[in-house]
C-alpha cells in the first residue's frame, strides 16, 4: 500500500519548497490536503507526481507546484475571501481552506461540481463552497474578493472578473489559446478603474469555457455579446464620393485638431476615407491645415503646388525616397489635385495647406533654411553652412551621426543647430516681413535640423527615447502651424494609429513608455482634440518585408480571435463609423474597455510573425474618440517611378 504521507511531504520539499515557494502557510497547506483523494482512483498511486493528472470529465488536476505558484502570488491573508474559478476536484481550493477563511469555487461540469462538493463535505472542509455554474462571469453575488485564482487559461482577463476584485485585491490567470503554451498574469487592482499587471512565466492549462472566455469551439465568447453591441452602434458608411460620408464626421467639426489615423501605411480605404473626411472639413468648417507623417521638406513642396506658390530652382521631386508608396499614390494624388483645385477659387487666407510633421529627410531640412538665408541674409547663410557643416558628413547617412555619437560619447553638432533655430527665431520679425510662408519653412526645417540631431543621437539608446523624441517633434511642429496660422486656424493630422491614438491607453504608453501625438493633443486640446481610428479585417496591403525592400501586394491575414478587429468584423457590418466619445453609445463603451488585441502594420508586414510583430493590447474608447471600419481592403496604387534607399526606421515596424 503507498505510503500518501511520505509521499506528500517529499513532493513538498523536492517540488515546491526546493522551487522557490517559501510561505510556510502554504507549505504547511499542502502537507496537511491529500491529493490522492482528489484523483481517480486507478491514478493514486501518481497522485504525487510532479505533473498534472487526469481527472473526470476529461478534464486534469494541476501540477502541484503550478497551484503552489499562484497561491503563493496571490499574496493571501488569513482573513481573505477567495473566489476559485475552475474548481475541478477540488484540490487547489481544499489548499486554499487551509489559508483562507473563506472560497468560493466554481466548476462549468456538473461531474466535477458534485464530487468536488462531495469532498469537501467528507474530508471536513466547511469554509469551502463549490457552486456549478459558468466560472468566466464570476461570483458578483459573493463579491467582492481579496483575490481569484482561475485555473483555465482565457482569451483575455475578463472585466467582469476584475470588478469583483476588491481595492488591492488580486487575480491570478492564464491567458493565451488552448492547447499552447500560455502566459500566467497576475492583476491588482489599484484603483476604482485602475489596475497593475504583471506577467508571471509560461504555463498549460486547459480552457476557461464560459460566455466571457472560450467557447466550445474554442473561439473567445463574449458577455454582451459585443459583435452586437458593435452592430446595434455602428453607423452604416456610404461611398466615399458620397456627400453623406463626410457629413457623417460633422460632429468632430467643433475641433481645433482632428486627428486621422490608419491600420497600415499601404491601404486604399484608409487615404479615400481621410481625403472624404478632410475635403468636407476643409468645405464646410473651415479647416486650414493638413499636416501628414511626412518629412516637412518634401510636403512643403506639395504645399507650394496646392497653394500656388512659386516652386524652389533645382528642388528635388517629393517622397521618392522609401516607403514611396506611402504618399506618392494615386489616392493622395487625387487628394493633392484636390486641394489644388479648391485653392484655386479661394482667396490667400482661405487656402488649405500641407505640411509634413516628420523629421527623417536630415538633407532636405539642412539645405532648405541655407537657401532661404541665401535670399533673405546672405550673411547668415554663410553661418548656417559652417553650422550645419558638422552634420552635413551624415546628411545621406544620418544613423552613422548617431554611431559617431555614442561611441565619442558627446554630441558633436548639438549646439551649432540649436544655436542656428535660436537665432533664426529671434530674427523671426526682421524675416517675416520678407514673406511669412517662406519664413515659417525655414524655421521648421531649422527646427527639424535640431530634433533629427537629437533622434538620430538617442536612436541607439533605446526605441522609447526614440519614439518619444520624433512624437515629440511632430507634435510641436503642428503647435507652430497652428500659431502661425493664427487663433481661427484648425488642423487635420494623417497619421498611423500608433501615432493618433492615445498612446496612454496601449502597451505603448503603459509598458514600453512611449507617448504620441495624439496623447500629447488631448493633454493639450483636452475635447478640442479628436482622434479617429481606422482598422481592417482582411485584404491586400502596400508593404515590404523589411526596411529598403521592395514593395509587394500582401495579402492581410484575417484578425486574431479576440481582437478589436475580430470583434467588428463579427459585427457583420461591412463598413461603419463607431462614435466612442463621452455619452455616446455607453453601453457599447463599456463593453469595450476590456484591453484587448489591436494590429498594427506599417510599411514592415510579416504576415507569419503577425500576433507578436502587429498587435499590442489597448483599450479602444480610451485610445479614440472614433472607430472607422472596412471589413476588406485593397492596397494603395503607387505612382510611377524609381525609388531610393530610405534612412533607417528606428521603429521596428516602420511605423
Amino acid at each position: 500500500m503507498a505510503d500518501f504521507l511520505a509521499a506528500r511531504e517529499r513532493m513538498v520539499e523536492r517540488q515546491i519548497a526546493a522551487r522557490g515557494i517559501s510561505g510556510g502557510r502554504i507549505l504547511d497547506a499542502f502537507r496537511a490536503v491529500p491529493r490522492e483523494q482528489f484523483v481517480p482512483e486507478h491514478v493514486q498511486e501518481f497522485a504525487y507526481e510532479d505533473s498534472p493528472l487526469p481527472i473526470e470529465a476529461d478534464q486534469t488536476i494541476s501540477q502541484p507546484y503550478i497551484v503552489a505558484l499562484m497561491l503563493e502570488a496571490a499574496e493571501l491573508e488569513g482573513s481573505d475571501k477567495v473566489l476559485e474559478v475552475g474548481a475541478g476536484s477540488g484540490y487547489a481550493a481544499a489548499i486554499l481552506s487551509q489559508i483562507v477563511d473563506e472560497v468560493i469555487a466554481i466548476e462549468r461540469q456538473p461531474e466535477l461540481a458534485q464530487l468536488a462538493g462531495n469532498r469537501m463535505a467528507s474530508l471536513g472542509y466547511e469554509n469551502v463552497s463549490i457552486y456549478e455554474g459558468d466560472g468566466s462571469r464570476g461570483f458578483p453575488e459573493k463579491g467582492p474578493f481579496e483575490a481569484i485564482i482561475v485555473s483555465a487559461s482565457g482569451s483575455h482577463v475578463p472585466e467582469i472578473l476584475l470588478q469583483q476584485l476588491t481595492v488591492g485585491g488580486r487575480l491570478l490567470m492564464p491567458v493565451g489559446e488552448p492547447h499552447e503554451v500560455q502566459k500566467l498574469l497576475k492583476v491588482v487592482r489599484t484603483g476604482d478603474d485602475e489596475y497593475e499587471q504583471e506577467e508571471l512565466g509560461a504555463v498549460r492549462f486547459v480552457p476557461l469555457i464560459g460566455a466571457h472566455a472560450w467557447n466550445e469551439q474554442g473561439r473567445p465568447s463574449d458577455p454582451c455579446p459585443l459583435p452586437d453591441l458593435i452592430r446595434d452602434a455602428a453607423e452604416p458608411l456610404p461611398d466615399f464620393d458620397d456627400p453623406a460620408f463626410g457629413a457623417l464626421f460633422d460632429r468632430f467639426a467643433d475641433a481645433r485638431v482632428v486627428l486621422l489615423g490608419e491600420a497600415s501605411h499601404g491601404t486604399s480605404e484608409f487615404y479615400r476615407a481621410r481625403a472624404a473626411i478632410s475635403k468636407r472639413l476643409i468645405e464646410e468648417h473651415g479647416f486650414n491645415i493638413v499636416a501628414v507623417e511626412a518629412d516637412w521638406p518634401d510636403a512643403a513642396s506639395i504645399d507650394r503646388y496646392v497653394r500656388g506658390r512659386q516652386g524652389r530652382e533645382g528642388e528635388e521631386a517629393p517622397f521618392q525616397r522609401f516607403p514611396t508608396w506611402m504618399w506618392r499614390n494615386t489616392d493622395v494624388d487625387a487628394f493633392v489635385r484636390w486641394m489644388k483645385r479648391h485653392n484655386d477659387a479661394c482667396g490667400q487666407e482661405e487656402m488649405a495647406g500641407f505640411y509634413g510633421l516628420d523629421l527623417y529627410n536630415l538633407g532636405g531640412s539642412i539645405r532648405a533654411v541655407i537657401d532661404y538665408l541665401d535670399d533673405v541674409d546672405p550673411e547668415a547663410a554663410s553661418v548656417a553652412r559652417e553650422r550645419y557643416g558638422c552634420l552635413q558628413p551624415y546628411a545621406k547617412n544620418p544613423q552613422g551621426y548617431g554611431r559617431m555619437a555614442m561611441t565619442r560619447g558627446f554630441a558633436q553638432c548639438e549646439q551649432p543647430v540649436v544655436q542656428m533655430l535660436r537665432e533664426l527665431l529671434q530674427k523671426r520679425y526682421e524675416y517675416v516681413g520678407e514673406d511669412g510662408d517662406e519664413y515659417l519653412d525655414a524655421a521648421a526645417n531649422a527646427r527639424l535640423v535640431k530634433n533629427a540631431e537629437a533622434y538620430y543621437r538617442v536612436m541607439y539608446h533605446g526605441a522609447a527615447e526614440s519614439w518619444n523624441l520624433r512624437d515629440t517633434h511632430m507634435f510641436e511642429t503642428l503647435c507652430q502651424l497652428l500659431e502661425a496660422k493664427g487663433p481661427e486656424s484648425k488642423a487635420i493630422v494623417w497619421a498611423h494609429n500608433s501615432h493618433i491614438g492615445n498612446a496612454a491607453a496601449t502597451e505603448m504608453g503603459q509598458i514600453r513608455d512611449e507617448l504620441n501625438i495624439g496623447q500629447l493633443c488631448k493633454d493639450r486640446f483636452k475635447h478640442e482634440a479628436r482622434l479617429i481610428g481606422f482598422g481592417t479585417h482582411t485584404g491586400t496591403v502596400a508593404a515590404a518585408t523589411d526596411w529598403d525592400d521592395p514593395m509587394e501586394v500582401k495579402k492581410v491575414r484575417p484578425s486574431l480571435a479576440g481582437s478589436y478587429e475580430r470583434m467588428s468584423h463579427d459585427s457583420g457590418v461591412e463598413r461603419f463609423l463607431l462614435d466612442l466619445r463621452e455619452g455616446q453609445n455607453e453601453q457599447l463603451s463599456q463593453a469595450l474597455l476590456e484591453p484587448r488585441l489591436e494590429r498594427f502594420i506599417g510599411v514592415i508586414y510579416r504576415p507569419m510573425t503577425e500576433r507578436w510583430s502587429h498587435y499590442a493590447q489597448a483599450v479602444l474608447p480610451q485610445q479614440f474618440d472614433a472607430w472607422v471600419w472596412f471589413d476588406e481592403t485593397k492596397a494603395v496604387t503607387p505612382l510611377p517611378g524609381p525609388q531610393l534607399p530610405g534612412e533607417d526606421e528606428t521603429y521596428p515596424f516602420g511605423l
